[in-house]
Order: C-alpha cells, then structure tokens, then sequence
C-alpha cells in the first residue's frame, strides 16, 4: 500500500502539470517541435535559439518573432489572434537546493513532464552572449529534447523561470522569472536588448585593453579616445581585457561615466556618455 505521504506528492505534482498545461504551447521548429509559454493572452516566449522568425502555434495558429536576445535564450512571439491563457510566475522567494520541480514540455500535441529537482542556486551571472541573468538556477538532470523553452515550475505549477539548455555549454538552466520580466518588457518595446555602447575595437595587454580603432562618431571618439590608448578603467571598473571592458559597459547605455586610459605612459581621465544598441 502506497505511503499516504507519496500519495499526496503524488496527485500535487500531478496537479502542478494540470494547472500549468493550458499555458504551454507547441512552437513549430521546421520539422521537429519545440514548446513555448504563453506569457500574455497574444505573447509567447520561447527558445531564441531553437525559434524561427515566423513559425506556428499549437500547430495552426500564425506567430511571429517580435523580439529576441540571444544573451539569455528568450525569444518573443505575437500569436494572432490572441486568446492564449497567461502562465502564472513566480519569484525564488524560499526556494532551496533540493526542492522538487518539473519540467513541462510540449514537442509534440500534448504536455509532457519530467520530475527533477533544483541542483544549484546561485547569484547574478553574465552568460558567454552578452546576457545577464539575475541569479543562476540549474536542475539535477538534463531536459529531454523538445522541452527547451518550456517552463520550470513548482510543485504548485508556478512557473520558476524558462528552461534553455543552449546558453551555457552542458549546464542545464531555468531563465528565472526576474530576469524574464526584465527581457520581455525590453523585447517588447525595442525588439531587443538595449546595450551599452563604446565604439572601440580593442586587444588584451598586460594593462589593460588596448584600443586598436576608434569608430567615427562613436561614443569614445567623441571623448577624445584614440588608437593606441590603453582602458584601465571604465565607471570605477577595472578593465583588464577586452571581455571586461564589454561587461563595464553592457548594462549602463545611456550613462555617463568616467573612463581612465593610459597614454604614452601617462594615466588619463576622460568623461563618456556610453551609447546604446539593440
């Protein structure tokens, strides 16, 4: 006789995977499927990976790519016609290493689930795209093919945040939900992600990041940056490479910020007002 305690385990993750169901959507993938979460009543996000521009849903419903952001895998679509059924998100909040979680997947006409728990829980990362997800949430296993951007939910079907199994190379991740509003509000109102720009190209030394071109009109050529000058410093970040000096200026488009070279040998300060692209 089964023990009363697995019993209700039993039927509340049986119950997770109802409640969240109508809100998973099949997303075709030339010939092989893939799924999606409906995020709004017309909006699904998915897989920017695995998501062609133009593609359907639930098999005969017309969708279209209305943004995208390889730095986190999150692509989002407009279905026509509209009437999906929102998922219901959730923050982190309580949630700990070794809480029971399901993946929820739907390749094919139906919702699919597979039992997993979280594996690790960890603080802000910035992914190998130029991404930045808020905190890094890993399960025990890998998904099953067809479930990347499907959601991960809880043992209430709350979804903790969108699985993609692209972004880091053998890690298994959920795109956790702050990050998710953070990127849809963006992919919404610009069709990407607004970045910081500089206008440099640039080479790693010693000392720093040593610029090897400047662009006309730039952000650096109008402060005066030239080839030649070594970034040792931009907005109180130290610069050590090229990948540093990208990840000072990722998140700040738009600002202002103080930005220190060297130059024949002598430390300079300049003020520049960073640019941004999408």
């Amino acid at each position: 006789m089964a023990i009363p305690a697995l019993q209700v385990l039993d039927q509340a993750l049986a119950a997770a995977v109802q409640a969240v169901a109508p809100s998973v959507v099949h997303v075709a993938r030339g010939r092989s499927g893939g799924t999606g979460i409906a995020w709004s009543t017309d909006l699904v996000i998915s897989s920017s990976f695995h998501t062609p521009d133009r593609t359907r849903v639930d098999e005969d419903r017309e969708a279209e790519v209305i943004g995208r952001d390889p730095g986190t895998d999150v692509a989002v679509l407009r279905v026509t016609g509209g009437g999906l059924t929102p998922a219901t998100f959730r923050e982190l909040g309580d949630l700990g290493v070794g809480n029971l979680a399901l993946a929820i997947g739907r390749p094919g006409r139906t919702a699919r689930a597979s039992l997993r728990a979280i594996g690790v829980l960890g603080p802000e990362i910035k992914t190998p795209w130029g991404g930045r997800l808020d905190r890094y949430v890993e399960s025990d296993r890998q998904i099953p093919r067809g479930f990347a951007g499907g959601p991960l939910v809880d043992a209430e079907g709350a979804v903790i945040g969108m699985n993609t199994r692209t972004l880091l190379r053998g890690a298994d991740l959920a795109i956790p939900t702050v990050t998710l509003r953070r990127v849809v509000d963006e992919l919404v109102q610009h069709g990407g992600i607004r970045r910081g720009y500089l206008g440099v190209g640039a080479y790693p030394t010693p000392n720093g990041a040593l610029v090897s071109s400047v662009e006309d009109g730039s952000p650096a050529g109008t402060a005066g940056v030239i080839a030649g000058d070594i970034i040792v410093e931009l907005g109180g970040a130290a610069v050590n490479d090229p990948d540093s000096l990208r990840a000072a200026i990722t998140d700040r488009p738009g600002e202002t910020v103080d930005l220190v070279l060297l130059r024949g040998g002598a430390k300079q300060q300049l003020s520049v007002t960073l640019g941004s692209k999408a």
